[in-house]
């Protein structure tokens, strides 16, 4: 018992949340308000009418809302079914499999698919769900220096010359999630081939944005049967699950051994309904990709004139460093209409504390100036 009568069993928990607080790394949840510049809506789907539209049908033809059992047991539906062809069909790969979120099928593929005796070399900003997949899988797990080829190139050789023989994985994001840079996939695709390497691409933030009827940065390589591409359809296709897009022996793999996979109930079947009719919205209207690009071109102007560098994506790092003044910066855009969010570490590197603005359809090119006018004054302000 403590010192005041009361239990000491959640006190463990307590005190670690009051040490986050002091260091202004304490998280809550907190409304959507404002104008967006924080979810990964890119191409403003999530509130669609047709992927409404395509959800009401379905709902009118009997599709249900849950799909009451996990893929080999009773929830394995039509609309699981026809979303995957659609998919392998539209990123012109052998099979996809759909999972329910992207954490959850990096997770399922990196402690699957690499063996005991292979190497995992991730790049050190991948999504936190592929170091949590390759930390529980079976391969020998490193990281490379961010965006650095020799880097993962070294990597491999100390693990040959050490004895290593399994095979590698290089495992990278198209798009970077807080950066908004783009991976050398060319040369690490180039790299993988020279070593006999698999290579897993997460294009999370580059589905639907970048690449022929936006099937993304690794449409070059995709198919190929050493690459395996995590798209997910809560982005910037506006609803929710991720698809596994690669070989059919790697798909069927997955099937037999990812517990992931085998265990947990399907994703909605109506989920599958909206990914399948945002992939047909992907394929005809190329104007969404566009006013896009035309929104970060005009954003990279307009930051540029504060002095704040583009990243050339839609989203855009405002490196801030101190995390109390990350959070009371965008507390303060927030209060003027602009939802615009602070990430800290451990999300990123210690000492990068940032705003992270995130480009939509859902927003004009007049409002990205307004925001940008609104940030130059904070920052003003705060640094006076």
């Amino acid at each position: 018992m403590s010192d005041t009568g009361g239990s000491d069993l959640l006190e463990r928990y307590a005190a670690t949340l009051r040490g986050l607080e002091r260091k202004d790394r304490l998280r809550t949840l907190a409304p959507r308000a404002g104008l967006d510049f924080a979810s990964n809506d890119y191409l403003g789907l999530a509130a669609s009418g047709k992927l409404a539209a395509a959800v009401r049908r379905a709902i009118d033809d009997g599709t249900p809302v849950g799909a009451g059992g996990s893929r080999l047991l009773r929830g394995n539906t039509p609309e699981h079914e026809r979303l995957e062809a659609a998919a392998a069909r539209f990123f012109r790969v052998e099979r996809a499999l759909y999972f329910g979120g992207g954490f959850v099928a990096n997770f399922a593929a990196l402690t699957a698919l690499p063996q005991k005796g292979d190497l995992v070399v991730m790049d050190e900003l991948v999504h936190a769900s592929a170091h949590e997949g390759a930390r529980a899988g079976r391969a020998l797990a490193v990281t490379a220096r961010h965006n650095d080829v020799a880097a993962f190139a070294d990597e491999i050789r100390r693990f040959r010359a050490a004895g290593g023989t399994g095979r590698v994985w290089i495992v990278v994001e198209s798009l970077y999630s807080m950066d908004g840079d783009r991976a050398p996939l060319a040369e690490l695709m180039a790299l993988a081939e020279a070593n006999d390497a698999f290579f897993f691409i997460d294009e999370a933030h580059a589905t639907g944005v970048y690449g022929t009827e936006g099937r993304g940065l690794a449409a070059p390589f995709e198919g190929r049967e050493n690459v395996l591409v995590l798209h997910t359809c809560g982005k910037a296709l506006g609803g929710s699950g991720a698809l596994l897009a690669g070989a059919k022996v790697l798909c069927d793999f997955l099937v037999n051994r990812s517990r992931p996979f085998i265990f947990a109930t399907a994703p909605s079947p109506l989920m599958a309904v909206a990914a399948e009719a945002a992939l047909e919205v992907l394929a005809r209207e190329p104007e969404r990709r566009d006013r896009l690009a035309a929104l970060v071109a005009h954003a990279g102007r307009e930051l540029g004139r504060i002095g704040v560098t583009a990243s050339g994506s839609q989203i855009q790092p405002v490196i801030v460093g101190d995390n109390g003044r990350a959070m009371a910066l965008a507390a303060a855009l927030q209060a003027r209409g602009f939802d615009v969010r602070g990430v800290r570490p451990p999300t990123v590197p210690e000492g990068t504390a940032r705003l992270r603005v995130s480009l939509t359809l859902n927003v004009e090119a007049a409002d990205v100036t307004a925001l940008v006018d609104a940030l130059a004054q904070e920052m003003g302000s705060r640094a006076a």
